[in-house]
């Protein structure tokens, strides 16, 4: 593995490489400083600026190869942005590191040189600011104070892994910080609305602590510190975040990206950190996990299963036993209409319990028995699989076709319509 950094030999690019130097001596890799030449200076200046482009590279890498690290560079002309992204491509450098923009530049820098270089780079990308905690946990004088934004995304995920990465370097103390809507967050989780922004009831706060510990057990798994923010917030998530790891005083914010370009970026946390945060900052964008990024392997400790009391519901019981290992939970759910008697819903529990296998074949399962109200049957499935934060649902199924289907509709369909978690469906064998 290699590090590249790019420069300009401002003073924030000889910081940016001071601490690139440190990184890979740490990590024991070889450092590449990399200079692009806009293409209409070559044209006007000729060999001349080139020559001393390149004498100033020399110097920089004298300076650092005092560190004891293998230091090379590269002169390249044109788009800095278009020009590092084939260079990594064709070294396969696995980091890239830079300098902040400097404050006087126009927007904080939106649009700019290191802007650009983010949208196109396909690994991850580290911008250096001012602050001696990053350097010192180079220097492995401490350990590494580390903000990582938290939410159920895949950017998310791809953060974390690196995050996992980088703890195999040196020691890291992890603060994920969430920052969430609390109306969005009540109405996906199917419990009541707030009355403002900050009004966060102890269920919702309940469930979505829940919720992040899941998020957050793979990094725990590898002993990991780990201390969890939640935070309501209301407008941009990325102005709150950097507000929490303001606080929180850490040394370097880590954010995954989709990328997002034009318009788009008005909402990207990973665009907003870059320029806005007073610490390092590093973007991991999803196309990172094509290129070598370790990817967690999904786990499954938690099923929902639901029923209708047909055969087709009570083998999905069967299955969701069968799937979930010793010692997870299997979440039995049956829902009733909305105007359903208490006598109807004791009854409806009785016929649950009936359903739960002997201990001897239940494998030691935790089971937990819900019976719910409402006449979106999918809608209330959908929101107690996200209460219970559960990894898979396992539904029965008719398994009609054609008309029948379109006609009388498919819960096990709209389910797996609206939920983004895994679901399995199980139909009955033909007859």
């Amino acid at each position: 593995m290699t590090i590249a950094c790019a420069t300009n030999f401002s003073d924030d690019a000889r910081r940016a490489c001071d601490i690139a130097a440190l990184l890979a001596r740490r990590m024991n890799v070889p450092l590449c400083l990399v200079h692009v030449l806009a293409g209409n200076l070559v044209r006007t200046f000729g060999d001349s600026i080139c020559e001393t482009a390149q004498a100033t590279l020399r110097d920089e890498c004298d300076r650092l190869r005092t560190t004891g690290i293998q230091v090379d560079s590269v002169l390249l002309t044109g788009e800095p942005e278009e020009e590092l992204r084939d260079l990594v491509a064709k070294r396969g450098f696995q980091w890239v590191v830079a300098g902040t923009p400097r404050v006087d530049t126009p927007f904080r820098g939106l649009g700019g040189t290191v802007d650009r270089m983010a949208q196109l780079l396909e690994v991850p990308f580290l911008v250096v600011r001012e602050g001696s905690g990053l350097e010192a946990w180079a220097r492995g004088e401490r350990p590494l104070r580390v903000m990582l934004g938290v939410d159920r995304s895949r950017p998310f995920e791809v953060a974390r892994e690196w995050v996992k990465r980088l703890a195999k370097v040196g020691p890291v103390e992890v603060v994920a910080g969430r920052i969430v809507w609390v109306g969005s967050e009540a109405e996906r989780l199917g419990l009541a609305h707030p009355h403002s922004y900050k009004d966060m009831s102890p269920e919702l706060r309940e469930a979505l602590e829940r919720e992040s510990d899941s998020l957050l057990e793979p990094l725990r798994a590898e002993g990991l510190l780990v201390r969890s923010r939640l935070e309501p917030g209301l407008g941009r998530i990325a102005d709150h975040l950097i507000a929490l790891a303001s606080e929180e005083q850490v040394d370097l914010l880590v954010v995954g990206t989709h990328q997002r370009r034009a318009i788009a970026k008005l909402w990207s946390v990973s665009q907003s950190a870059r320029r806005l945060a007073p610490m390092s900052v590093v973007s991991v964008p999803v196309r990172a996990a094509e290129q070598g990024l370790e990817q967690e392997p999904p786990r499954v400790r938690s099923v929902l299963a639901t029923t209708d009391f047909g055969e087709a519901g009570d083998r999905a019981i069967a299955y969701a036993f069968a799937i979930t290992p010793p010692g997870g939970t299997v979440h039995l759910l049956h829902v009733e209409p909305a105007q359903a008697t208490p006598e109807e819903l004791q009854a409806a529990r009785h016929q649950l319990e009936l359903r739960v296998p002997a201990p001897e074949h239940d494998g030691s399962h935790k089971v937990e028995l819900s019976v719910l109200t409402g006449d979106d049957i999918a809608g209330v499935i959908t929101q107690a699989a996200e209460r219970h934060c559960v990894d898979l649902v396992c539904m029965g199924t008719h398994g009609r076709t054609g008309v029948s289907r379109m006609v009388l509709g498919s819960v096990a369909q709209q389910v797996m319509a609206r939920s983004d978690r895994p679901a399995v469906t199980v139909r009955m064998p033909r007859a």
